[in-house]
């Protein structure tokens, strides 16, 4: 919906199989300097579970070469999953406040659930939130 809407670079599509995809992917951290991932490093290798039919990233390549030079890939994909565009996962607008991602950090908060990297980056999202509401008040 970001992405039709304009707010974010790219749409996405069916997956390049056609068939929905539920399970636990590598991701490895783009961009560690953003809201999404101020609490990982950058190369760091997360584990996250995709769980969509519609989640195939895609943009065309001066678009994507673009998006590549302007730092806007967050999150990539360490093994294809879905046929995204350079395997890419998670892609942010030029300002970096907002992003797109295509796996599921919210289904990756305990080990008992597989993986805690999901709650990385929503401690970063809170952490960032927490420091945005301290200057301002």
């Amino acid at each position: 919906i970001l992405c039709e809407a304009g707010l974010l670079p790219g749409i996405l599509l069916q997956n390049e199989t056609l068939r929905f995809v539920c399970r636990d992917v590598g991701l490895r951290v783009e961009r560690d300097d953003l809201p999404f991932t101020s609490r990982c490093t950058e190369g760091q290798r997360l584990v996250i579970p995709v769980k969509h039919g519609d989640g195939r990233w895609f943009a065309p390549p001066e678009l994507a070469a673009d998006l590549e030079a302007n730092g806007q890939i967050v999150l990539r994909y360490t093994e294809p999953v879905n046929g995204s565009v350079g395997d890419v996962a998670g892609v942010c607008n030029e300002a970096g406040t907002v992003m797109g991602l295509m796996p599921h950090p919210d289904h990756a908060v305990d080990q008992l659930l597989g993986s805690a990297d999901g709650a990385l980056i929503l401690a970063s999202l809170v952490e960032s939130a927490r420091e945005h509401a301290v200057a301002a008040a």
